[in-house]
């Protein structure tokens, strides 16, 4: 099963680790070191297009992790991926 991110973006559902908001992830130290080290990587997908990206997609690849942004709100996300048999706790 895929899960839709937005500007035809999709994802393989076991690859996703976590679906983040932006405004509230960013308060952790640890979590900003995480991403700041995504980025230096070259491991960050846009798929909010033009618009403010809401929440990320971290997903875990074979041999590392992508961090996929998206203007979709986690809670649109969540569903997306309930409907699709994504779990959630």
């Amino acid at each position: 099963m895929y899960l839709h991110l937005g500007n035809n973006v999709v994802v393989r559902k076991k690859s996703v680790v976590g679906i983040f908001d932006l405004d509230t992830a960013g308060w952790s130290h640890r979590t900003r070191e995480t991403l700041a080290m995504i980025e230096r990587a070259g491991q960050v997908e846009n798929a909010a297009g033009q618009e403010l990206p809401k929440a990320f997609v971290l997903c875990s690849l074979g041999s590392g992790q992508r961090l996929i942004l998206s203007q979709l709100s986690t809670a649109t996300l969540q569903k997306r991926g309930m409907s699709s048999g994504l779990e959630t706790l």
